[in-house]
């Protein structure tokens, strides 16, 4: 506990500065060649216990039932939905993008895992569709390489700490039961997942690390920590059961913003010192859209190793 209390101390000055310059970052797209760093050749941080190794390319998981790839549907691909919900949360409705996967409307019987993606500051909750990620869902899961699986793309429009800004409350007090009583979901933490780019990074921290009961994988793309969240860490690591661990992922590239750099690496630091299992990359790369988009695949497999 001592060493956390040092963490806090020494980072809470540096990472207010992390937001303060996050808040510009995204506007100005620094022209460059983005190169792919397969996780075999990039520089991964290490971990306290061993970790499975993580390839670009695992092996495929089960195809679809022989009834399933008859249907003319999976070869369509999936589609998208524009939704919006009321909070008493937020002062405005709550929009999100929800990507359903091939053959939803014809297997009415199927119920699904849930992937919770939220955008970056300056961005809409349309980012995650521009990226990609929907069609390559559909290409992975038409493949039989991913299992299907519902994408949420939520809107955050405040940009303020979690203690001021409500979407995060909001997500947990009503977005996921929405979503779990309009669609077939399976409505079970080890089928629901939560990730975010940049500020959405910090969000899927937030919220993958202080509601763990709901979710069992978080992705950090990209993270500025909520400087307000850095005294809050070590009590949510102790209210997790050791055996309730979600599965983490962080990445950065090498070419962003130094003090976007320093938290994704304080954050593994501090991983490593309370022993929780993580995978941390190091890519090539700067604090843009072409950077998530090069990594994007490596991020849905993550996501939906275990379903």
């Amino acid at each position: 506990m001592e060493k956390l209390f040092e963490y806090k101390i020494s980072l809470l000055v540096y990472l207010v500065s992390v937001l303060i310059s996050a808040c510009t970052t995204q506007s100005t797209r620094i022209p460059i060649e983005t190169v792919y760093i397969p996780p075999s050749s990039a520089t991964q941080q290490a971990t306290p216990t061993a970790l499975p190794t993580f390839t670009s390319t695992p092996a495929p998981s089960a195809p679809p039932t022989q009834t399933s790839t008859q249907l003319a549907c999976w070869q369509e691909g999936g589609q998208i939905e524009e939704q919006n919900i009321t909070s008493d949360l937020l002062p405005q409705r709550l929009d999100f993008l929800i990507y359903l996967p091939p053959c939803y409307q014809q297997q009415a019987e199927r119920h699904y895992p849930v992937l919770y993606l939220i955008h970056g500051q300056r961005f809409t909750h349309d980012q995650w569709d521009r990226l990609g990620a929907d069609e390559l869902a559909d290409t992975l899961i038409s493949s039989g390489e991913l299992a299907p699986f519902i994408i949420v793309m939520p809107r955050d429009r405040i940009w303020e700490e979690p203690d001021v800004d409500m979407f995060g409350e909001a997500v947990i007090a009503d977005l996921i039961p929405w979503v779990d009583q309009e669609y077939r979901t399976l409505a079970d933490r080890d089928f629901r997942a939560i990730g975010g780019l940049s500020r959405g990074a910090a969000w899927a921290v937030h919220l993958g690390l202080g509601s763990w009961e709901l979710f069992s994988a978080v992705g950090a793309h990209s993270l500025p920590l909520f400087w307000s969240d850095v005294p809050l860490l070590p009590g949510w690591l102790e209210e997790i059961p050791p055996e309730s661990l979600p599965r983490i992922f962080v990445d950065v590239g090498d070419h962003d913003q130094e003090a976007i750099r320093n938290s994704t690496t304080w954050f593994g630091d501090f991983l490593n010192e309370n022993n929780i299992p993580h995978e941390w990359y190091l890519f090539t790369g700067y604090h843009e859209e072409d950077y998530w988009s090069s990594h994007l695949e490596q991020y849905l497999r993550f996501y939906a190793a275990e379903w």
